[in-house]
């Protein structure tokens, strides 16, 4: 196995480690309580699975990008909520039940509606793609239920262990995935530097900024809602967006860099979101 492979299975065990503290800290009414306010599903719904696959679709047409970055974008506007994020939501001040059962139910609609979007968009600019309802199930068993329902299992079984494991097991995975993504990143410049210069970076930008929008907008008025979706609007699942991405004709690391890339730049442009957020609800609890 060489190094890019350990790095790669190092990222996989930490996103397994950090779902699994979610786990810990949640139970099967958090997992299943998106299922119970329907209005709020159709709001998420809205925000992550219409209107930014609409967003990806305008600037594929609107703006003279790549092929590659085309597919990218469109690969992650209709990818679900990347596993690791409740983390992030719950710092920012979204409510665990809502960021868990977010994470929940996305995943599990992802299974039906990634395979009909991406072939509505594959018929819409004449293209060819074909992904399997089982190809995105895998990927979301492996990587959101097991690691998940494992750890509600354990809460539920042992709560006073469940408590203690928690934090360092969450801490070990958040550790293990810098760790292991940094280098890779360091790796992967030649590729973004490929994209830099000719506005792409802008425009990836722009789609983040644009998620972030939205799913403030259409959180409601419980302001750990808005950030919950507002957030998980902007980032989603690079697994399934690769697989996407794939299956729409990308073969070749350079042709996949623009995922990674949306990646990062989505960080970063959330860095000041979170912030605010955080600062937000921190006041209201004083």
């Amino acid at each position: 196995m060489d190094v890019a492979s350990l790095l790669l299975l190092a990222i996989k065990t930490s996103i397994l480690l950090t779902v699994f503290s979610i786990g810990l800290n949640a139970s099967w009414q958090d997992a299943l309580s998106l299922f119970r306010n329907p209005w709020l599903l159709i709001r998420s719904v809205l925000s992550m699975n219409v209107i930014m696959p609409l967003v990806a679709a305008g600037l594929v047409v609107v703006f003279d990008l790549s092929a590659s970055v085309k597919i990218a974008l469109v690969a992650l506007a209709i990818s679900p909520v990347p596993p690791i994020l409740p983390k992030k939501e719950l710092k920012a001040g979204g409510h665990a039940s809502y960021a868990v059962g977010l994470l929940v139910a996305i995943a599990l609609l992802a299974i039906v509606t990634v395979p009909v979007t991406m072939t509505w968009f594959a018929h819409a600019f004449d293209r060819t793609a074909n992904i399997e309802p089982f190809a995105v199930a895998k990927i979301v068993l492996k990587s959101v239920f097991a690691p998940l329902a494992a750890g509600i299992a354990l809460h539920h079984l042992a709560p006073a262990l469940a408590a203690r494991i928690a934090r360092p097991v969450g801490l070990l995975g958040m550790v293990l995935l810098i760790a292991s993504a940094l280098p890779l990143a360091y790796a992967s410049w030649p590729m973004f530097r490929q994209l830099f210069g000719n506005g792409t970076v802008l425009i990836v930008a722009g789609m983040a900024v644009t998620g972030l929008f939205v799913g403030h907008v259409l959180g409601g008025p419980e302001a750990s809602d808005r950030t919950v979706l507002a957030l998980s609007t902007t980032s989603r699942h690079p697994a399934i967006a690769m697989t996407v991405a794939i299956a729409a004709g990308a073969e070749s690391k350079p042709e996949l860099a623009a995922i990674p890339l949306y990646l990062i730049v989505a960080l970063l442009v959330c860095i000041p979101y979170v912030a605010w957020r955080r600062g937000r609800s921190m006041a209201a609890q004083t």
